[in-house]
């Protein structure tokens, strides 16, 4: 966004620039013509006043000799014509005389008929830099209803070319100065509006990532860039302490509630041998059985709370070793399950960045429900490999029944059972604890089907 808002603000202070210097230029460009004009013209009329006198031979001499001193000085051509158009004097040669004279003089042409009808030339073509080379200025001798003839004047323009050029040049390095000067104010512009919302920036990022206690610092900027900051720092404070709240409630009632449903399991154990063979025994059985997958599942839960509650301390792990100590842990449950249980990965080490011991967490989650829901005979493979984004994935592939395709992404919530599963033991939490490791560690936990039947798991860390 700050070389977004940056080539916005150059493009509009280039735009001005252009605005206000073409205009300069030009100006000066047609000024530096009537200048010109003035001066040519001024000779022009002296040139006139001569033609007019010329009654005798030393008259029309003294003309002569004055317009030949013009052009040879000046590089210029200069013609005197009669009324009917006929040259009576000239002077100059080359491009110059071309102009006046030649097949193509036009502009001569037109300026000659003007000034044999007693009007002078009053405007030059704008002399710029690339041109005209020469002007043609016409100049009538005598005046009202006694013309008796034209002066013509084609005169070069380098000298008012080179003055163009130098202003031109003057303008466009104070333009440039300008736009330099305005382009480091612009820059300061936009760091001082960009700064605050950086930081923003990174503040909602940490928040998303979990960590509650990510804050904006920065107090740059304007003022409603400031408000914004402190509103946004008293949102996410009271953001962080509801979810404190909720989250040391969750805690406390399951700490809580674990002392009475202790001593409960223990009164039940101790009543068992004093309840007699027969219905009672077997609704004994019962409610025991639902006192330890009651205490189950506040285990899982104030282990969900401790996940969610701790900083995130982030620390480089070898994720291959994991899941090698994590396998051979789990290989006898899975022999007494009749469930074969195999891994595949690297030999090496697989390092990543994630919370410790995240990657075998994430495994026990996973393996433990392949050993409830798989049936006997079954086989469940555990992988580790480097993906091409250079992080660490873990994969536990079964070939169990699988679930429908319609319920895997509610898997990883809490609580979350497939209807067909709702007797099998267990709290319905694993998951949803690890997919809250991966997602605090920086990783993704993902869920889907195997092929041809059975569920995949693949956890994903970030590298170090």
């Amino acid at each position: 966004m700050r070389r977004r808002l940056l080539a916005v603000l150059m493009v509009l202070m280039g735009a001005a620039a252009l605005l206000l210097c073409v205009p300069l230029a030009d100006a000066y460009a047609r000024g530096r013509t009537e200048h010109l004009l003035l001066q040519r013209r001024s000779e022009a009329v002296r040139f006139a006043d001569l033609a007019d006198r010329t009654g005798t031979a030393a008259d029309r001499a003294e003309l002569s000799a004055e317009i030949g001193r013009y052009a040879e000085l000046y590089g210029a051509a200069v013609v005197v014509v009669d009324p009917s158009g006929a040259a009576v004097a000239r002077a100059g040669s080359g491009p110059a005389r071309a102009a006046l004279t030649g097949p193509g003089a036009s502009v001569a042409a037109e300026a000659r008929d003007r000034a044999l009808t007693g009007r002078s030339t009053d405007r030059l073509p704008t002399v710029r830099p690339w041109g005209p080379g020469r002007v043609v200025l016409a100049e009538p001798v005598g005046r009202d209803e006694r013309v008796s003839g034209a002066v013509l004047l084609a005169v070069p323009t380098d000298a008012a070319r080179r003055d163009v050029t130098v202003r031109w040049a003057l303008i466009a390095a104070g333009a440039a100065a300008a736009f330099a000067a305005a382009a480091l104010v612009a820059a300061g512009i936009t760091r001082w509006l960009m700064r605050p919302l950086l930081d923003l920036d990174r503040a909602v990022e940490g928040l998303a990532a979990g960590s509650l206690h990510a804050r904006a610092v920065s107090d740059a900027g304007p003022p409603e860039l400031r408000r914004l900051r402190r509103h946004f720092n008293a949102m996410a404070q009271a953001l962080a302490d509801s979810i404190s709240r909720q989250r040391d409630f969750v805690a406390d009632a399951s700490h809580q509630l674990r002392n009475p449903l202790a001593t409960l399991v223990l009164q039940l154990e101790n009543v068992e041998p004093h309840v007699a063979p027969g219905p009672g025994r077997a609704e004994h059985g019962r409610a025991l059985e639902e006192t330890e997958r009651l205490e189950e599942l506040l285990d899982g839960l104030l282990a969900l709370a401790r996940v969610e509650s701790a900083a995130p301390e982030l620390r480089e792990q070898d994720v291959a070793a994991a899941v090698r100590e994590r396998v051979r842990a789990w290989l006898p449950v899975f022999r007494a399950a009749g469930l074969e249980l195999a891994v595949r990965g690297p030999a090496g080490e697989l390092p990543a960045r994630a919370l410790p011991d995240a990657a075998g967490r994430v495994l026990d989650a996973a393996l433990d429900n392949a050993v409830k829901f798989v049936p006997r005979g079954g086989r469940v493979e555990v992988g580790a490999r480097r993906a091409a984004d250079g992080s660490a994935v873990v994969r536990v592939a079964d070939d169990g029944p699988g679930v429908p395709e319609e319920q895997l992404e509610l898997l990883p919530r809490r609580f979350a059972r497939a209807p067909e599963h709702q007797n099998v033991r267990g709290s319905g939490l694993g998951l949803a604890i690890a997919d809250e490791i991966a997602r605090i560690s920086g990783g993704r936990l993902g869920v889907g089907g195997n092929v041809p039947r059975g569920l995949v798991v693949e956890l994903r860390l970030p590298p170090p």
